[in-house]
């Protein structure tokens, strides 16, 4: 939206942005409540008939609905004097296929997780403290993985498969990967599913993350293993490659994570980062991906990485130039980009010693 925009423009945006505010919210209340999953699984119901089957308040149920028809997720039908409900394909896989790279019921999820946080955002922003990933509670921490998971899962061997020099570290016998910042384990678990014979490791500073990809590494059947721990505390000479997904520009500290993942690595060895594929520069008005990243930075990554001391403020929007400045600092002689493409909103960079 260009600064000259009438007044008219600006308020027919705002007011647009107010009507998707409350569709995100509305549809954060029908995932946690198990309502769509309800309509994906039952079939067409009534507000009678959700709520009994889900153990909710019928007039919320029936106010939910109608509005979930009025916006068009849900479809209404009178069937014999009874309003029943159906929740068409398309939005069923949107916001109830947990495999599916469409699902983003799971965004709705992080946004709701912020907006419960707003006073402590007003008091961070105020007094340049933050608010840490351990406030931000289950609802970021679940979101978080839940939108990644299917993309790891389904592309991520596909991805590196488009790098053959770093498909040949990770292929070659005895080889080691490190997965620091792994949140709740699916790109450890990808990984370890992608190079069987390779030892994999997952690495975090969130307790009840790792508890998490512990358990869904079980639930799997794969042998990687999970260590609560800081990054910057890796083992070193140890790791053939060394991944860091999308955490880089979440991390207070990320010149002493980096200088540790170097001095972690094997002769050969290699760090390889996955962040946001933001605009090399500044360039307002931005697109799509921009914006949806700002907002992340402003709710969520900027206040979790300013709630350590001294933290770098890196925020979302981690540009190649700053990745390359850290990676100089770090020791790495160059931060170039992997010719990987199409992997969701990512960018893979490999960080040469």
């Amino acid at each position: 939206m260009a600064s000259e925009s009438t007044a008219e423009a600006v308020a027919e945006r705002v007011f647009s942005a107010a009507l998707g505010a409350m569709e995100i919210l509305a549809i954060h209340l029908g995932d946690r409540l198990g309502w769509y999953r309800c309509l994906a699984g039952e079939g067409p119901s009534s507000s009678s008939e959700l709520a009994q089957r889900t153990g909710t308040s019928e007039r919320y149920a029936r106010e939910w609905l109608e509005q979930q028809a009025v916006t068009g997720y849900l479809t209404a039908d009178d069937d014999g004097g009874t309003r029943r409900f159906s929740l068409p394909a398309g939005a069923a896989e949107v916001l109830t296929d947990e495999n599916s790279l469409n699902y983003l019921a799971p965004l709705a999820r992080m946004i709701a997780g912020a907006a419960v946080q707003l006073p402590a955002l007003h008091r961070a922003y105020r007094n340049g403290t933050g608010v840490s990933w351990q406030e931000f509670g289950d609802d970021a921490r679940q979101a978080q993985a839940d939108m990644n998971r299917p993309w790891f899962e389904h592309e991520l061997e596909n991805a590196l498969r488009q790098a053959p020099d770093l498909v040949a570290r990770l292929e070659k016998g005895g080889a080691t990967i490190a997965d620091i910042g792994c949140g709740a384990g699916w790109s450890t678990i990808a990984l370890g599913r992608a190079f069987p014979d390779a030892s994999v490791s997952g690495f975090d500073i969130d307790a009840e993350s790792v508890d998490l990809a512990r358990a869904n590494a079980a639930g799997a059947g794969n042998g990687v293993e999970f260590q609560h721990i800081d990054a910057s505390g890796l083992p070193e000479g140890q790791f053939d490659v060394v991944f860091a997904f999308e955490c880089i520009h979440d991390m207070p500290y990320p010149v002493e994570v980096l200088s540790a993942a170097r001095r972690s690595l094997r002769a050969g060895g290699t760090v390889v980062v996955m962040d946001e594929a933001v605009a090399e520069i500044f360039d307002p008005p931005g697109d799509e991906v921009e914006r949806l990243m700002y907002g992340f930075s402003l709710l969520i990554c900027l206040p979790d990485g300013m709630s350590h001391p001294d933290s770098a403020g890196t925020g979302t929007v981690m540009r190649p130039a700053t990745l390359r400045k850290y990676a100089a600092e770090a020791g790495f002689s160059d931060a170039r980009t992997l010719p990987i493409h199409d992997f969701g909103f990512f960018r893979f960079y490999e960080l040469v010693s």
